[in-house]
């Protein structure tokens, strides 16, 4: 990759928080010496490399991080970023998420969730120019984003006219920079191994989020490709993949000062907002949000406390809500107790002094940054109406508002279709609705449109949407019981509960969706001409937007440069290194009580009670008493070390990232952050932020003197 502002906003900086940033790994050359102080033994410029060892062995699941551990494409990721995919296996007669899963041999392995996949890292180009071409630049509003949205099409066309892989345009820096990333689509992925639920999720949500920790979140899938090395779908002639690359498990285990490093797709990060979007967040969003998925949460707890079946269905979703739930919580308390936004506004108060300070400053910058504060407010106020509708609308009118739109789509050429909507996208589409019997319960999905329908109706009536209400037939002052024998006559009518049928209208044109009496694709149907006019508007406004924020973060880049700082990247689900060490904390919580580095086994016993978030497997318990340590024990510890601190800059994306030693080996798993430092994804903390990783020799122990994993130890080289 050439030399860009990625690499140019280094060049100036003299940072001093060596833990702080994502980095892109061509800027890895850049802070060189801050890597080698420490403590990295390789030459940074290896690890630049996205070919080769050992970027070549990390890939991305679409959501969470993974790695290559085997030459047989085994893939070691978390427990919960494969949550879905045990559930979608298990029954209520073989519970594979209470019980755990071992395929003895490959014949064993079972498919993973539908339009599951594992995207291996080929190439990356810097596309700024094709993307904001002369004749881009000169557009505003709607015309540029159809413009930008245009030549990113065309780019990923032709990337992929090497069929078998995925090309995406990622946007760095607000926008500012473009980057194509060419990734090998495998879609063939099976689930080899997952310890049981009180292994992998012990301590639950109570547990999410906090410090000391005993959880081995932990899992391995593996990566299936045609006989003749493409990717291809399951088919049962499909053979392993065999990675150019894969990661040597670590021959001594970590203590505490080591330097470790984090390599993973990192999905979002917001330290470079402005004032009022910190507000927006903090203020009206993320409380909201805090709020609808408390009460999403209680009511699928109600409806799905007899039924295991149904709670199978539904464990992926109220895991990830229970997890979003704690983190949007925890960031508010933190946010509540800080200076954050005042510190804000004194940060955008210097930008904007700098900026003034200069004629040459104020031709480059002042109009865009004195325009984009009031583009925001408007698109706040555009996602607040999004968000009462999105919360007000059915599970099931959402998918067949999509499968419509898809139908629409269809009607022109490829390169014409809105992105998402393309022939590209299929697959991923006729995955979800395959996937829906089971994340789907008709019982459910009733009680939450009837909560959530009975709170939008009660919206004074120019807050609610007048098309959506009369597509649904819902009527001022309908009351409670008028509101349920509604909903009611919607699931007795729609087809889209039954596969074949839900199936088909993927297939379908949009004439026969026009013909169909389901209510509900009648409703998509009849919403379709408001949903265009109002997605219009909102890229009327993003173009806009586009426009300026790019100016403000080059102003931003500029400023930063002119003090000696560094400027990386917030994360956008892009590869990532971050780095740091094995370390507590001097003050762990609010009674002061200092956290250590290492959890270990006894934290397991001393935590299990025999049920819910706290069952540890009793195979497990009786390993742990007789002191099976095997060659796992640490004598300092006078235990097998659980989980581990370190200072690594991470955020949701991270899960499964693979921790190397500073010899580039493997040493565990990141898989969460604590309470107090989540709000890092705006704020970063060095003093409080820390990462949580599993201990490679927790992973080793468990899979040897519990589970019987030889297979998979062998496969690993662990003799």
């Amino acid at each position: 990759m050439k030399k860009t502002l990625l690499v140019l906003a280094l060049t100036a900086s003299g940072f001093t928080l060596a833990n702080e940033g994502m980095w892109i790994p061509q800027q890895l050359p850049e802070i060189a010496a801050e890597l080698k102080a420490a403590g990295l033994e390789l030459d940074p410029a290896n690890l630049t490399k996205l070919t080769e060892f050992p970027m070549g062995a990390i890939v991305s699941l679409g959501g969470c991080s993974a790695s290559f551990v085997s030459p047989q494409g085994l893939v070691a990721t978390n427990h919960h970023c494969v949550y879905n995919s045990i559930a979608h296996n298990s029954t209520a007669d073989n519970d594979l998420l209470k019980n755990g899963f071992l395929a003895k041999s490959f014949a064993e392995e079972v498919p993973a969730a539908p339009g599951s996949r594992i995207f291996v890292t080929k190439a990356v180009d810097n596309v700024t120019a094709q993307i904001i071409d002369a004749k881009t630049a000169k557009l505003a509003g709607k015309k540029r984003v159809d413009a930008i949205e245009a030549n990113q099409k065309a780019l990923v066309a032709a990337c992929e006219q090497d069929i078998g892989h995925r090309c995406t345009v990622a946007a760095y820096y607000g926008s500012l920079e473009y980057f194509l990333i060419k990734q090998l689509e495998i879609k063939d992925v099976r689930l080899v191994h997952a310890p049981a639920e009180g292994v992998g999720k012990f301590g639950g949500d109570t547990d999410n989020w906090m410090w000391p920790r005993h959880t081995g979140d932990y899992s391995f899938l593996r990566a299936y490709v045609s006989p003749d090395g493409k990717s291809a779908d399951f088919h049962a002639d499909n053979v392993p993949y065999t990675p150019d690359f894969h990661l040597k498990l670590a021959k001594e285990g970590l203590k505490e000062g080591d330097f470790v490093m984090a390599l993973g797709y990192p999905g979002r990060t917001n330290r470079h907002r402005l004032p009022s979007e910190v507000a927006d967040t903090f203020e009206w969003s993320y409380p909201n949000t805090v709020s609808q998925f408390t009460e999403t949460l209680a009511i699928i707890d109600q409806e799905t406390a007899n039924d295991r079946d149904a709670a199978l269905k539904y464990a992926s979703r109220v895991a990830g809500l229970n997890n979003y739930l704690k983190n949007r919580q925890g960031m508010l308390d933190s946010y509540a107790q800080s200076d954050f936004l005042a510190r804000k506004h004194a940060e955008h108060d210097a930008l904007t002094q700098w900026v003034n300070s200069t004629s040459a400053n104020k031709k480059a910058y002042a109009k865009d940054l004195a325009a984009i504060e009031k583009l925001l407010k408007e698109q706040q106020q555009q996602g607040r109406d999004s968000y009462l509708l999105a919360n007000a609308t059915p599970r099931l009118l959402t998918t067949a508002r999509s499968l419509y739109r898809l139908a629409e789509e269809g009607t022109k050429p490829d390169a014409e279709r809105k992105a998402g909507f393309q022939t590209r996208d299929l697959p991923r589409y006729k995955a979800f609705v395959a996937g829906m019997d089971r994340s789907f319960d008709s019982k459910v999905e009733k009680a939450l449109d009837l909560h959530n329908l009975a709170k939008y109706i009660e919206l004074p009536k120019k807050q609610r949407n007048a098309d959506f209400d009369k597509a649904l037939g819902i009527k001022d002052g309908m009351d409670k019981q008028a509101l349920e024998a509604l909903i009611d006559s919607w699931y007795s009518a729609t087809i889209m509960t039954d596969a074949t049928q839900r199936a088909a209208l993927v297939e379908s044109t949009p004439a026969q969706f026009a013909q169909s009496t389901d209510p509900f694709v009648k409703a998509a149907v009849a919403l379709y001409k408001a949903d265009m006019k109002r997605e219009a508007q909102q890229e009327e406004l993003a173009g806009k937007i586009q426009q300026t924020y790019a100016s403000y973060m080059r102003a931003k880049i500029a400023f930063m440069q002119s003090q000696g700082k560094a400027v990386y990247p917030d994360a956008n689900s892009t590869l990532r290194v971050t780095f740091g060490n094995v370390t507590g904390r001097p003050h762990g919580n609010e009674d002061g009580n200092a956290w250590t580095a290492f959890t270990t086994l006894r934290g397991i016993t001393a935590k299990a009670t025999g049920e819910g978030e706290f069952n540890a497997p009793q195979n497990q318990l009786d390993a742990i008493k007789a002191k099976n340590y095997g060659p796992y024990a640490v004598s300092s510890l006078n235990s097998v070390p659980v989980n581990y601190l370190a200072t690594l800059d991470i955020t949701g994306g991270n899960s499964g990232s693979a921790i190397l030693n500073s010899k580039g080996e493997f040493v565990g798993l990141a898989f969460d952050g604590t309470l107090d430092s989540i709000i890092s994804d705006w704020d970063f903390n060095p003093a409080n932020t820390r990462s949580i990783q599993v201990d490679l020799r927790f992973m080793l122990w468990q899979m040897q003197q519990v589970d019987k994993a030889d297979n998979l130890l062998k496969e690993m080289g662990v003799m």
